[in-house]
């Protein structure tokens, strides 16, 4: 059972992420709506400018980049509030925390997806010549489906291999507070070497994409790939937290910020531009958007910036996101698999771009369906009941996840 400092929010809700977290997951459904209207021979924004094509269609992954970043950066900053330091922080807590938010849905997830799998409902079907369903069951329980993949260099189902991110996370975060707690109570020393650390990370990011990949799924699908933003992540919370006792000015947190969204304008937009270009072939790129991302976090948290009224709707995806990682996928094979059966051989632009609007505004009731019954309760009955209390007068980050799940 959690003890009462455990079961209080740690930080209040940070509207400014929820936006970056909510124009991740948009990014992310509109790319795996993309990739699944290309299997049924309609190429989406074809005959739109080239630029246009590229911002709305194909920054899922970038999507996956930013949240990577998030995600380190909400869990450090809260772990630092919920446990007073990195140096007092609680393993065996801290592991129940997560459990308590990723274990629910995935399980569930699973479960659907076996029994998917065994009906052989066309789309979830596994294929049995590169994996079978004990071994993928066991890389999604074991958070080692991103290596799995990369290694047989074939994708799972589509409802599967989203798990490919959340393995990596949560690969890191097995070992995140057994480091803290390791080295920051080595003092000074040991503090800069959690640094060092988390710099080193974020630097073999490029290698880990370029160098060392054999083939497109490890450049993408590697630990260390996306471990990279994950530890810049937790090294711009900790710079933060270190700076909330101070008086920054407002002035200079606004051109921080700005200088955030134009790094990650600049990569959603332009990447064919030739210097953009350099930046993709040295793996650089996926750096630059990861520090783009937490110039917007810090600046953002540490102005305690309120969202309007007219990012509602982004931050409630943005809340939502773990819920819409995890299962859009099924709405969008489902979509696809109508249109299919309506339009065998052509449909008027205007049907196809119902269907991609529909599909992406579908995804909504089902996350908040799965929040409202489901990983909710499941969320508070894990940490104890105390945590009822809690979690329905404030919304956290550790609450509502970041891609994944924070």
């Amino acid at each position: 059972m959690l003890n009462e400092q455990d079961r209080k929010p740690a930080v209040p809700r940070l509207d400014g992420i929820d936006i970056l977290r909510g124009l991740s997951i948009v990014a992310v459904i509109l790319l795996h709506i993309w990739i699944r209207f290309a299997g049924v021979h309609v190429r989406l924004g074809r005959y739109w400018p080239l630029y246009t094509r590229h911002f709305v269609f194909q920054n899922g992954g970038n999507g996956v980049t930013a949240f990577f970043a998030v995600s380190g950066f909400l869990i450090t900053l809260t772990s630092i509030r919920r446990f007073g330091s990195l140096r007092e922080i609680r393993p065996r807590a801290f592991y129940r925390i997560r459990f308590a938010r990723i274990m629910p849905l995935l399980l569930l997830m699973l479960a659907v997806l076996s029994v998917l799998h065994l009906l052989h409902v066309e789309g979830y079907v596994i294929n049995h010549k590169f994996f079978t369903l004990p071994r993928a069951l066991l890389a999604a329980l074991t958070f080692h489906l991103n290596w799995l993949e990369a290694s047989r260099n074939d994708w799972l189902p589509a409802c599967w291999t989203v798990l490919w991110s959340l393995s990596i996370e949560e690969m890191f975060y097995l070992f995140f507070p057994l480091i803290s707690l390791a080295l920051f109570r080595g003092g000074a020393v040991g503090r800069w070497g959690w640094i060092a650390v988390a710099l080193t990370l974020f630097a073999l990011g490029p290698f880990a994409r370029v160098v060392w990949a054999k083939n497109d799924l490890q450049a993408e699908n590697s630990y260390l790939a996306g471990m990279a933003s994950i530890a810049l992540g937790c090294f711009t919370a900790y710079i933060v937290e270190r700076l909330s006792r101070r008086e920054l000015r407002t002035a200079w947190l606004r051109i921080v910020e700005i200088a955030g969204w134009a790094g990650i304008l600049l990569i959603a937009v332009w990447p064919r531009w030739p210097g953009m270009r350099t930046l993709g072939k040295s793996g650089t790129d996926d750096a630059l958007l990861a520090l783009s991302v937490c110039l917007v976090m810090a600046a953002v948290t540490l102005r305690r910036k309120r969202g309007s009224r007219w990012s509602a709707p982004v931050r409630w995806f943005g809340r939502h996101s773990y819920e819409l990682y995890l299962s859009h996928e099924f709405i969008v094979v489902a979509g696809i698999a109508i249109y299919a059966r309506l339009y065998p051989h052509h449909a008027s632009r205007g049907v196809i771009a119902a269907f991609v609007i529909g599909m992406l505004l579908a995804t909504a009731p089902l996350a908040w369906i799965l929040t409202r019954w489901f990983t909710e309760p499941a969320n508070r009955w894990l940490r104890g009941a105390e945590m009822a209390k809690t979690s329905s007068t404030q919304s956290t980050p550790v609450d509502k996840g970041a891609l994944v799940s924070s």
